[in-house]
């Protein structure tokens, strides 16, 4: 009989290393067809609770049926748009070419910690004048957007600023810009109950981890030589020297991962449907604007979860499964 004992660890995520921020990089942003404004959304992520909801796959075997399935709560206080980034196509590659700051009439407090304040005022209307002038050399046109943890309750105020990328034309984009630059963006704007989503955020970080917990290889047996919870080969004698494939103790945990065609259930206003006795462990009571996921998120409570529309989205009904009950039982305890 031929045992089969498969590599340990997989060399799709190499090097396992710390993130560089405790939020996601996106660099590429999915475009539905004919959809106009911001391609992405930012939360927080408050925790987890359990769903009682009518089945409406077609296919299932619980057609019709209540069944109970996991949900992910995310707090989505609205963006702000902080900036206009053009970006420029060269034999580099993708190249930011200028940033137009949007300047209100009064400076956010919050944004002063993140940011140093200009020491001149710039004219937003002059500014996008400037782009739209030099629109022949620009190639691409994302936004820079602002949170707002201040409107939470996790204690946090020092907001975060990442990229967002914008769906339709240049002309469109700068339409879009032009017309909601000053204002607040909400979730609804941007995502519908019943679309898929695909999620990037920062995994719990569980520090450093022996080959067993971090690659998953066998505990060798009381007899074995030298380690019990180690490789049982470092490899052969030549090259005579260990390759970087070799499952080893290291970094576990805190790394930056994507999570595909994540369902939304349900995009919700009011927190009273959705609040816990004592609030949620670790994070508190939810005052904005929430998501419910289907299944788990990755990250830990209060952790910044960025949402994109999906890459490549399974095909389900486009309605997403009524809701006869949203557990709000505290999970003290659990």
């Amino acid at each position: 009989m031929v045992r089969h004992s498969p590599h340990k660890g997989t060399m799709q995520f190499w090097p396992r290393k710390r993130a560089k921020r405790p939020y996601a990089r996106v660099r590429y942003w999915p475009q539905p067809k004919d959809k106009k404004g911001l391609l992405g959304f930012a939360g927080y992520k408050v925790g987890m609770t359990h769903l009682i909801v009518e089945d409406n796959r077609p296919t299932s075997k619980t057609k019709g049926a209540q069944i109970s399935f996991p949900a992910t709560i995310v707090e989505c206080p609205p963006l702000r748009i902080h900036a206009v980034r053009a970006y420029t196509y060269d034999f580099q590659g993708r190249t930011a070419h200028k940033d137009y700051l949007i300047e209100n009439e009064k400076q956010p407090k919050d944004l002063v910690r993140k940011l140093r304040p200009a020491k001149k005022r710039q004219d937003f209307g002059n500014n996008l004048a400037e782009l739209e002038k030099n629109l022949g050399a620009v190639e691409d046109i994302v936004v820079l957007v602002t949170t707002q943890p201040s409107l939470t309750g996790i204690g946090k105020k020092k907001p975060e600023i990442c990229e967002m990328g914008l769906g339709g034309t240049l002309q469109e984009k700068i339409a879009f810009i032009r017309e909601n630059a000053p204002k607040e963006v909400q979730v609804d704007d941007v995502f519908s109950e019943g679309e898929q989503t695909d999620i990037h955020a920062i995994t719990k970080g569980k520090g450093f981890q022996g080959p067993v917990k971090r690659h998953g290889v066998n505990i060798r047996s009381h007899k074995a030589e030298k380690t019990k919870r180690g490789p049982a080969s470092l490899g052969p004698w030549h090259p005579a020297k260990v390759r970087y494939t070799v499952p080893h103790a290291g970094q576990t945990g805190y790394h930056q991962r994507i999570e595909y065609n994540k369902l939304i259930i349900k995009i919700g206003k009011n927190p009273g449907d959705i609040s816990q006795k004592g609030g949620f462990l670790h994070y508190g009571v939810v005052k904005n604007p929430y998501l419910i996921v289907k299944g788990s998120v990755m990250g830990t409570q209060k952790r910044l979860i960025r949402f994109t529309f999906p890459r490549r989205a399974k095909k389900l009904p486009k309605q997403p499964p009524a809701i006869v009950l949203i557990s709000q039982s505290s999970k003290q305890g659990n």
